[in-house]
């Protein structure tokens, strides 16, 4: 092998190295991720408290939510980019004014929806919403694809 076909070949193989790295780079400490600025200001509502109640009303169990650790399920959607999302469930504009009463009672909004009612108060589902409203990026999108 010619050193022109060696260097061609390493080069190569180093760029697909920092591709593959760069691809796990949004998954490596996500749990530890500063949270942004919250797209909305929620009255009462307290961001690190709604990523400590996320874990403890389960919301984990169905959806994906970047910076909390294990939620990292497939049963509901992704949460990610959470607050550039146009609608809840298909049917409410995405604002605090329906998120909140989403969260407490998803069956009285969309009764058959797949999102059960979980027991969410009213004070954890203003917190659960402005650490939602934080979620601005998706980080599984790429800004050069």
């Amino acid at each position: 092998m010619r050193l022109s076909q060696r260097i061609d070949i390493d080069w190569r193989h180093m760029l697909l190295s920092l591709i593959f790295v760069a691809c796990l780079l949004p998954e490596v400490g996500c749990s530890q991720q500063p949270m942004g600025e919250s797209l909305y200001t929620i009255a009462g509502g307290d961001p690190n408290r709604g990523r400590q109640e996320i874990t403890e009303y389960g919301c984990a169990s169905c959806h994906t939510i970047p910076g909390v650790t294990d939620a990292d399920a497939t049963v509901g959607p992704s949460l990610a980019g959470w607050a550039r999302r146009n609608s809840i469930a298909g049917h409410y504009p995405n604002t605090p004014e329906n998120l909140i009463p989403w969260l407490q009672a998803p069956q009285q909004m969309s009764p058959g929806s797949i999102m059960p009612n979980m027991g969410v108060s009213e004070a954890a589902a203003r917190d659960i919403s402005a650490y939602l409203y934080t979620l601005q990026r998706n980080p599984s999108h790429f800004p050069w694809w």
